[in-house]
């Protein structure tokens, strides 16, 4: 019973239905709100396919949920299965679960994905590219659906009252996205202070071999410093708000953790680290289209 106890206080928070409700669809008015913005290149890179799949997860989510919570009767029958308020705390336990173990595999692939369009390496173009993104997004859904139901140790938390009593749910919650988005900002300030770093190294009057390995360090150095100085520009509001829930002891539940909001900071973030890392001064100012679609930071160098 400690044990049990100790589970529910440390990780879980109660909520009422009610209020899941009205967050889910605020969270669905603001993931169509955005996937309606970046509609002209939402499918030209795999966060942005990625993004509309999880705008149509939640709002089936929110639905369900709804359907349940409205029904006059306290039930409904689906399937020849009776689906109670039980399965609005389950519903949402679970999908709070699978957002959870989504983050760092979509910050990997999303990354993976940028690397390639901006070293033009293994790029589909057209419909072959938008299959391909659509395949990888249902693949990790798949396969993070079937690690959270067999591999995780995850363990529902029910209330233990007839369905028709309940008006809450305890819901697990989320601290990975503010741990992501902070890990992420370091590297790339660390890979900043670097590439300032190795320009003072050679501000003095270089030998004739050096001069091509200063021109190419200064031009580096350029480019980084330009990336994270529109990254920060556009972001820096955003960034406030992260802190804050960072330093505060303010708890975010689970199926809000994973959102459209967070996915187009993660995508500013990720296109400016891959910048920082590659650099490819003379091709960026030659040809923008090398940089991945942003609807937020205006890359230009």
């Amino acid at each position: 019973m400690c044990m049990k106890l100790y589970l529910i206080n440390e990780h879980t928070m109660n909520i009422s239905i009610s209020s899941i409700l009205l967050s889910l669809g605020g969270k669905c008015l603001l993931n169509w709100a955005l996937v309606f913005l970046q509609r002209n290149h939402i499918c030209k890179s795999f966060l942005g396919v990625f993004s509309v799949s999880l705008a149509v997860v939640d709002i089936t989510l929110t639905l369900s949920v709804t359907t349940l919570h409205i029904h006059a009767d306290g039930y409904v029958i689906l399937l020849g299965l009776k689906l109670t308020k039980y399965h609005i705390c389950l519903l949402v336990q679970i999908l709070g679960q699978v957002y959870r173990a989504l983050l760092w595999p979509v910050v990997v692939l999303a990354g993976l994905d940028h690397f390639c369009t901006v070293t033009q390496r293994l790029q589909p173009t057209g419909r072959a590219r938008w299959i391909f993104y659509l395949c990888v997004s249902c693949s990790l859904w798949y396969l993070t659906a079937v690690y959270v139901f067999l591999l995780s140790d995850f363990i529902p938390v029910l209330e233990d009252a007839p369905y028709n009593q309940i008006h809450q749910c305890w819901v697990f919650h989320n601290s990975e996205v503010l741990q992501v988005s902070m890990l992420l900002l370091l590297t790339l300030g660390c890979v900043m202070l670097y590439a300032g770093y190795r320009t003072r190294l050679l501000k003095n009057p270089p030998l004739k071999d050096q001069i091509t390995d200063q021109s190419r360090t200064h031009s580096r150095g350029k480019v980084v410093h330009q990336a994270v100085r529109i990254f920060l520009n556009t972001w820096a509001l955003f960034l406030f708000f992260l802190a804050t829930f960072f330093l505060l002891p303010v708890e975010i539940p689970a199926y809000l953790g994973l959102n459209i909001a967070w996915l187009c900071f993660l995508n500013s973030l990720l296109i400016a680290a891959v910048l920082c890392a590659v650099s490819p001064s003379s091709q960026l100012a030659q040809d923008l289209a090398v940089v991945p679609p942003d609807s937020f930071c205006k890359w230009r160098f």
